[in-house]
């Protein structure tokens, strides 16, 4: 079987069992173009699916690139665009990602489509081991990056994760596909690029693509089956209260070190969807005043100790500048519907908010958690808060249960 055989028979076998359609994130570089013309030869029902960002001058050409390739091979392409007004708050690349995702989640499941497949290689794998090695990362970062998991109802899948860069670019070359190249790849600013060259030198002594990519495997199955076990403890002894965490304490002290590490890193995850965990001596101060029964501040979360519980929130100061419109997650987590105003935006709600609305109380709902749950704003009138009017049609939520969470990221 040749190398190009045996990449459409590994795609064909990705495929949805029940043949139900798939859409391709499709940038317009090399591997989502290769990924979206093998899901076509293995006769998926696929469309594509680009997410313009608004950041570079050159992501109108890639779209364009993109829409001629579809219409080329007759595959529906849709385009979404990031609207964040040119103001994002913390770490661009992290608040792009989230965007990304959240984007292509709400359009999936607003066509009917369960499934969207990305197109991360081995080497990204590979490259991914090596940036998390230089940050003395744990079996987090040096686990690499899951095959897949569902965010708000749509399966996000990676099925060329055993797969070389080089093969895909062969078989682009082998069809005649051009393929748009992104110019921070070989720009030595950025760690990424800088990685792939060493990977380079590193041929020659065994650690290729290939032996970074199993050993990242091997580490992905031991992390699987550590969150298994705390997935199934969290069940039990973690509940989500509108957007905090609240552990039960006394079970958590009873855990083993290494569970207690990891159970609070997920916790700090989902509370604010940060790329990276903290670096280890902080993650090490976290961890020890909690032990203490001291309250401690980290990565934007604040940990409150009470005799039965340890309350995790967001701390306010991280949410200062945060803002979204209708429709988009706000603080990476937070989906809100109802009838938006002309012109209102999410924030939070904050202590002014609070003082307009004397009647918070009554809602059993917690001071810290309403501090920093969304608020619906127009410049500096309250509106609404989603938590407390329900019955006027607000609503809000956080995506994505805890426990699921833990396995999914």
């Amino acid at each position: 079987m040749t190398e190009q055989v045996a990449l459409l028979a590994a795609v064909a076998a990705a495929l949805p069992k029940d043949e139900q359609a798939i859409a391709v994130a499709v940038s317009g570089g090399g591997d989502s173009l290769a990924l979206l013309h093998l899901a076509h030869l293995a006769g998926a029902k696929v469309h594509a699916v680009t997410v313009d960002h608004g950041l570079r001058a050159g992501a109108a050409a890639e779209v364009a690139l993109v829409a001629r390739h579809c219409a080329d091979w007759s595959i529906p392409h849709q385009v979404l665009v990031w609207d964040h007004g040119g103001q994002i708050a913390g770490n661009l690349m992290a608040a792009a990602r989230t965007a990304r995702y959240a984007l292509m989640a709400d359009w999936a499941r607003g066509a009917g489509i369960g499934t969207v497949w990305l197109a991360h290689t081995a080497d990204d794998q590979a490259e991914g081991f090596l940036m998390a090695l230089a940050r003395g990362a744990g079996l987090e970062g040096l686990s690499g990056m899951r095959d897949g998991w569902v965010l708000e109802g749509v399966r996000f899948a990676r099925p060329l994760l055993s797969v070389s860069r080089q093969a895909l670019r062969e078989h682009l070359t082998a069809h005649g596909i051009a393929w748009a190249e992104d110019p921070s790849n070989n720009n030595d600013r950025f760690t990424r690029a800088r990685i792939r060259k060493a990977l380079a030198v590193l041929v020659p002594l065994g650690l290729g693509t290939a032996q970074l990519a199993q050993s990242v495997r091997h580490l992905a199955t031991a992390r699987a089956a550590l969150d298994q076990t705390l997935a199934a403890w969290a069940l039990d002894h973690v509940q989500a209260v509108a957007g905090t965490l609240r552990i039960d304490r006394a079970a958590f002290a009873a855990l083993a070190a290494e569970h207690r590490r990891r159970l609070i890193l997920a916790a700090l995850r989902w509370l604010n969807r940060a790329e990276h965990p903290p670096r280890g001596p902080d993650q090490m101060r976290f961890l020890d005043a909690l032990a203490q029964g001291r309250g401690a501040t980290l990565q934007g979360v604040r940990a409150r100790i009470t005799p039965q519980t340890i309350l995790l929130v967001r701390e306010p100061r991280a949410l200062a500048a945060v803002t979204a419109g209708p429709g988009c997650l706000w603080d990476g987590r937070w989906r809100v519907s109802g009838p938006f105003p002309e012109g209102a935006i999410l924030r939070a709600l904050g202590e002014a908010g609070l003082a307009q609305r004397p009647d918070w109380r009554a809602a059993g709902i917690g001071r810290e958690a309403l501090l920093v749950s969304p608020a619906v704003w127009r410049d500096d009138a309250l509106i609404a808060v989603p938590l407390l009017d329900s019955a006027t049609g607000w609503k809000a939520e956080t995506t994505g249960e805890f426990r699921l969470f833990i396995l999914s990221h």
